[in-house]
C-alpha cells in the first residue's frame, strides 16, 4: 500500500488528509496517510480555550457559511447539527475614526447618511464611475488601487481597516490580485466597483426570485459560523474520521528524495518513507524542511512574510461597561492613533462566550504596520488595550478576566509579486514529483481557503498515484 506523509496537523493538514483518503477511496486506490504534527495537540492556530466561564479563541473564530466546502466537510464528519451561526448583531460593524465609532453602512442609502466618509470623500467615491479600468495585467498594491478608484479617504477609513481585519496587513505592500482577487476581478469584468455593485444587486434580486444566490460586490456574504465550544471543536472530529495514522510530537526537520519517493527525517532521529509528501505547515517551516530537497524551493518559501499579532481577551461584568456592546466589533481607521487594530465583541457574536451577565472583548495589536508591538511586555500590551478601549468605548473599569496570546508569526502576507512567486514555486515543484504544498500561505488565509486548497491538493495527489499505476 502506498503512503502519503502530511507535515502539519493543523486544519490544512487534517483537511488534506481527509481529502486524499476520500478521493483515493473513490478512485479505488489504496493509500495510507501519516500526519506528522510537531506539537502534542492538533489544530495549529485553531484553538479554543475555556476558562472561568469565558471561551477565548486563540486564533480564528469561525468561517463564513456562504462557501460550501467547509460545510460539506462538517457534514461528512458528523458536525452538521452542531454548527453555530453568529447572532444578528454580527451585521453591525464599526470603524473608529476621528474620535467616534461609525457603524459601517449596509447599503447605498445608509452610506450617504453615514458620517464615516466626508461629503468630499463621498463625491470622490462617486467619481469612481468615470475612472477607466486598469487592464495592463500588472500587479498593484491595494493602497494604489484604492487611491486610484476610490480616493485617499476611502483608503484610510474603509480599505485600510478591512485589510487589518483580514490580514493584519499593510495595504501599501499587499497585492490586490492575490489578497482580494474578487475586487480585482470586478474591475476587470464590470469596469469599476460601483458598476459592479448595481449590476450584482440586479442579479441578486433576479436570482433571489429564482431561489438562488450570488456573491456580493466585495466578496462572499454569509454568516460567521463556529461551534458552541469554539472553532477547535472541528479538529478532534476531523482527526477521528481519518483512517490513517496521526503522530503528535513528531517534528519533521528535513525532506529528501529516496529512490522513487521521499524520506522525512524527524527531530528524534526517526524517519518516515513515503511515495508522496504534502507540506501543510507554515511557509517558513516548509522552507526549513525543504532546504535539502530543493534550495530554490526553500528560498521561495522563505520569501513569504508573516505579520506578528497579539490577541488580547478582556472579560467584564456587563454592569461595569457604559453600554452593552451589541455588534461584531470595531476596526481602527488608519491614522486614528490607536494601538489596537480592532476589537471583536465576541460575546455579542456568539452565545456562551462569557458567563451570564458578563461580556468578552477580543483585541488585536501589531500586524504588518506595527510589527514592533510583538516585543512589548504583557503589562505594556494590557495598558495599551485598556487605554484604547477607554477612548473608543468609554470603558474605564479594569477587566475581571485577562488572557494574552502572542503570535510572532501570525498571518502570511500576500505582497506584490505574490502571484509570480507562486508561479515560481509551481515550476520548482515540477522537479519534485510527489511533493505538494498546501496551507494558508498561498491562496487565501481563512478556514474556507484552507479547506478549498486541501481539496484541490487532494485531487492532485490522487491523480499523481493514478498516473503511477
Amino acid at each position: 500500500m502506498s503512503k502519503v506523509v502530511i507535515i502539519g496537523g493543523g486544519i490544512s493538514g487534517l483537511a488534506v488528509a481527509e481529502a486524499v483518503e476520500r478521493r483515493a477511496a473513490a478512485a479505488g486506490i489504496e493509500l495510507r496517510t501519516v500526519v506528522l504534527e510537531k506539537e502534542p495537540r492538533l489544530g495549529g492556530k485553531l484553538r479554543s480555550i475555556a476558562e472561568e466561564g469565558y471561551l477565548c479563541e486563540w486564533g480564528p473564530n469561525g468561517f463564513l457559511d456562504s462557501k460550501p466546502l467547509t460545510l460539506e466537510l462538517c457534514r461528512r464528519i458528523g458536525l452538521e447539527n452542531r454548527l453555530l451561526r453568529s447572532n444578528d448583531w454580527a451585521r453591525r460593524r464599526f470603524v473608529y475614526s476621528e474620535g467616534k465609532l461609525h457603524q459601517l453602512p449596509q447599503g447605498a442609502l445608509s452610506f450617504f447618511g453615514s458620517r464615516l466618509i466626508s461629503w468630499p470623500g463621498k463625491l470622490r467615491l462617486a467619481l469612481e464611475l468615470l475612472i477607466p479600468p486598469r487592464r495592463d495585467g500588472e500587479d498593484e498594491t491595494l493602497a494604489d488601487f484604492a487611491r486610484r478608484r476610490l480616493g485617499a479617504e476611502a483608503l484610510e477609513k474603509l480599505i485600510g481597516p478591512m485589510v487589518s481585519g483580514v490580514f493584519a496587513g499593510d495595504p501599501e505592500a499587499m497585492s490586490l490580485q492575490s489578497s482580494f482577487p474578487r475586487i480585482h476581478q470586478l474591475e476587470q469584468d464590470y469596469g469599476g466597483l460601483i458598476r459592479a455593485l448595481f449590476k450584482l444587486q440586479k442579479k441578486r434580486r433576479a436570482e433571489h426570485r429564482a431561489g438562488q444566490s450570488v456573491a456580493g460586490p466585495s466578496g462572499p456574504g454569509g454568516k460567521l459560523t463556529s461551534f458552541e465550544q469554539g472553532i477547535e471543536e472541528l479538529i478532534p472530529e476531523l482527526a477521528e474520521n481519518l483512517r490513517g495514522e496521526i503522530r503528535r510530537g513528531a517534528r519533521a526537520v528535513a525532506v529528501s528524495k529516496r529512490g522513487g519517493g521521499y524520506r522525512v527525517q524527524l527531530e528524534d532521529g526517526a524517519a518516515v518513507e513515503a511515495e508522496a509528501v504534502i507540506s501543510a505547515c507554515p511557509a517558513y517551516a516548509a522552507s526549513a524542511v525543504t532546504a535539502a530537497l530543493d534550495g530554490e524551493l526553500s528560498r521561495l518559501l522563505a520569501e513569504i512574510p508573516y505579520a506578528p499579532l497579539w490577541v488580547v481577551c478582556f472579560g467584564y461584568q456587563r454592569g461595569k461597561l457604559p453600554r452593552s456592546p451589541e455588534g461584531f466589533g470595531f476596526l481602527a481607521a488608519r491614522g486614528a492613533g490607536r494601538s489596537v487594530l480592532g476589537t471583536l465583541w465576541d460575546s455579542s457574536i456568539f452565545p456562551h462566550r462569557a458567563p451570564e451577565g458578563h461580556v468578552l472583548l477580543r483585541s488585536m495589536l501589531g500586524g504588518a504596520t506595527r510589527p514592533e508591538v510583538i516585543a512589548l511586555s504583557e503589562v505594556e500590551v494590557q495598558q495599551r488595550v485598556r487605554a484604547d478601549l477607554q477612548t473608543v468605548m468609554g470603558i474605564t473599569a479594569a477587566p475581571d478576566f485577562i488572557r494574552l496570546y502572542p503570535h510572532p508569526q501570525a498571518i502570511p502576507q500576500y505582497r506584490t509579486g505574490h502571484a509570480r512567486r507562486l508561479a515560481a514555486l509551481e515550476q520548482r515543484l515540477g522537479s519534485c514529483p510527489g511533493f505538494f504544498l498546501t496551507g494558508n500561505a498561498f491562496f487565501g488565509v481563512g478556514i474556507n481557503d484552507c479547506v478549498r486548497a486541501a481539496n484541490e491538493v487532494g485531487e492532485r495527489v490522487v491523480e499523481f498515484f493514478s498516473k503511477r499505476g
